[in-house]
This record gives structure tokens, sequence and C-alpha cells, in this order.
């Protein structure tokens, strides 16, 4: 087992007493902790990243907690907050709700968005330094990386799974940590190309991802696509057309939340380092 990385014996309750100091700061990947029950345990700073937490029951805890995902239900002390909390994010972002498009028209309207606050944010990620470029901020990916993860993205959904291009990848596609390695999928993490590399990928897979909404009828996104037969990611079976567009436009969405949220943090360390 890799240094860092543990596993805990789920056979029996944990008691405070028993608490072993050595589960700090440890990291456990691919573990099934399904119906498995935490009692009296530490869990003080620790975080869950891409976990699927679809059931789980909190009781008796003190929670400060931040949470950042697809919420599809939330109750805090017998009060469910799902609908306050996704009225509060509309109003933040009145863009956010034409992110679920239902016809051409509603998926053109949302790419162009989309394109709109990319161009703005290429801008200002022009501003900072290579270093800041390649700089994860509170871990997350770079904003080099956010991209190459696009890029990936794209391809995947759209030249594949879309238009039946079995292999479209760039040698800079970056697939999700949690991707079991494929072996006709690139997957360079050490990696670091420069911005206008990277915006010269972006700027091609967003330009096919515009043929493709421009081109959108209703009896195209009533079907479903003609699968690729050969290996690779997404696998080599049929998807609604519907929900292989609106991936893109989720993944952009959110990607570009996240990129913005780092960027402003970014550009404040920079400007704090410029400050006489």
């Amino acid at each position: 087992m890799a240094a860092g990385v543990g596993r805990v014996d789920l056979a029996g309750p944990m008691r405070l007493e028993d608490y072993d100091a050595s589960h700090k700061d440890q990291t456990y990947r691919g573990v099934d902790f399904g119906a498995a029950t935490f009692d009296d345990c530490l869990m003080e700073g620790a975080r869950f990243k891409n976990v699927d937490l679809r059931g789980v029951v909190i009781r008796g805890a003190w929670v400060e907690a931040e949470i950042t995902g697809e919420v599809g239900r939330l109750t805090v002390n017998g009060v469910d907050v799902t609908d306050y909390v996704e009225a509060e994010l509309d109003r933040r972002e009145p863009d956010r709700t034409k992110m679920h498009p239902t016809d051409p028209t509603g998926f053109r309207a949302a790419w162009d968005i989309l394109e709109r606050r990319w161009a703005q944010t290429f801008e200002r990620a022009a501003r900072l330094t290579p270093e800041q470029l390649h700089e994860r901020v509170d871990g997350e990916w770079s904003f080099i990386e956010t991209q190459r993860h696009l890029v990936f993205a794209t391809d995947a959904w759209i030249p594949r799974a879309l238009l039946g291009d079995p292999s479209p990848w760039s040698p800079l596609d970056l697939p999700h940590d949690d991707m079991a390695d494929i072996p006709e999928v690139p997957c360079d993490r050490s990696v670091r190309p420069s911005l206008d590399e990277v915006l010269a990928l972006r700027r091609d897979r967003m330009a096919t991802m515009r043929r493709v909404v421009d081109g959108l009828t209703d009896e195209q996104l009533a079907g479903r696509t003609t699968p690729v037969t050969e290996p690779g990611y997404p696998e080599p079976r049929d998807f609604e057309v519907s929900d292989v567009v609106g991936c893109i436009l989720n993944e952009e969405w959110y990607h570009h939340q996240y990129a913005t949220r780092d960027l402003a943090i970014l550009e404040s360390a920079r400007h704090a380092d410029a400050a006489p």
C-alpha cells in the first residue's frame, strides 16, 4: 500500500479512547464505505472529494461544513433546504437557469452565455504569470489543468460519443482524477503546457461545440447517438443526444465557476505581491 494511503477496519464500532492517530492525514481512494457506520469518529478537517453521499445520514454531529456539488436533497435539523439553496443560486446567477435547455434554441442560448463568459475569463488568465496558471488553489486543479480537462470532456462527448470519431484525443487531454487508466486515452499529468497551447485547443473544441449546437434540430435532440465500436471513453454504446450535449454545458458551467473562484484568489495574491 502506498505511503499516506490507508484503509479502515469497519468490522466494529470505534470509541474515542480507541482512536488511532495513525489514520490522521491519510487518503482513502477507491474504498467502498457503503452502509458503513462511523460512530464517535473524529473527522475535524477531513475532506471528501468525488464521493457519492446519497442516502447519508448524519446525526448528533457538530457541523461547520462547506459542500459543493450536485445536491439532490439536503435536510438540516429536519428542514429541507434544497429549494432554498437552488433559489439562492439562481438569484445570484440568473444565467444558471438557462443551463438546462430542452430545445435547440435553448442550447444555442446556453452556449452563447458560456462562450461569452470564457472569453472574458481567458483575458483575465492572460494577465497571470505562467507559474500562477499552473498553481493549484486549495488542492483544486490549476487554470491550465481545468482547460485541459475541458478539452478532454469535449473530445469524449462531442467528437467521440456524438460525432463518431473513435480517437479524437489530444496529448494534452486530462481525464478526471478518479478515472481508471485507459490505454487509448492520453493522461499525462506531469506536462506543463503554456496558456497559448491550451487555449488553442480550447478554442478549437469550443468551435466544434458551436457547430453542433448551431445545427441541432428537435429530431436530433430526441434521438440517440450511433455508438463507436472501438474501446475508449466513454464506453462504446449509444447515448441520448440531449444528455451528451447537455453534459458539455454542465462541465463548462461548473468548471467556469471553479476557475473564476480560483482566479480571484490568484489575482489577489498577485496584487498583494505587487504592493509596495
